[in-house]
């Protein structure tokens, strides 16, 4: 059941997006060391609630068999935009399609807040993850490379109606 997240889970939040984002960096070879600011290492909770209060940014849980299991959130920006966040799923609960209903959920809270394009960032290198974006609708739109990070930033958007 994909629902808001309230302030209080916002720890549970935290340590699921670093758990998540962990597999990814152990499958490049990201460490504390050579990406610092990768999500993996970088999300706290105090950061999660800068999000919520200070950008106030919508933020979805979803809940299977009590248990919190996967999560994103959407930035509001100017002129009908918004951005897709940390989609995050606990990795024993892949593969089973809860990573595309918080897509999907996605999608229709974005068009409910009248937005025209979802805006978002991966890791380029992740070949698997950028073919999962397009199969759902999602068109690369470009590259960029930072010092801070030893991976390329790659740019999708998914085109609302």
């Amino acid at each position: 059941m994909i629902r808001a997240v309230k302030r209080e889970e916002l720890s549970v939040c935290a340590d699921l997006i670093r758990k998540s984002f962990q597999t990814v960096a152990d499958e490049f070879g990201f460490t504390r060391e050579n990406a610092p600011r990768f999500t993996a290492f970088a999300t706290t909770e105090e950061r999660l609630i800068w999000q919520m209060d200070g950008e106030h940014r919508l933020m979805f849980v979803d809940e299977e068999d009590g248990r919190i299991c996967g999560y994103y959130s959407l930035l509001l920006r100017d002129k009908n935009e918004c951005e897709l966040s940390n989609l995050s799923v606990l990795p024993e609960y892949r593969h089973r399609g809860v990573g595309g209903e918080l897509l999907q959920h996605a999608v229709k809270t974005a068009e409910e807040q009248h937005c025209t394009v979802i805006s978002l960032s991966i890791v380029e290198e992740n070949a698997v993850l950028r073919k999962w974006y397009e199969r759902h609708g999602a068109i690369h739109t470009g590259t960029e490379k930072f010092d801070f990070f030893p991976f390329t930033c790659g740019y999708m958007k998914i085109m609302l109606p």
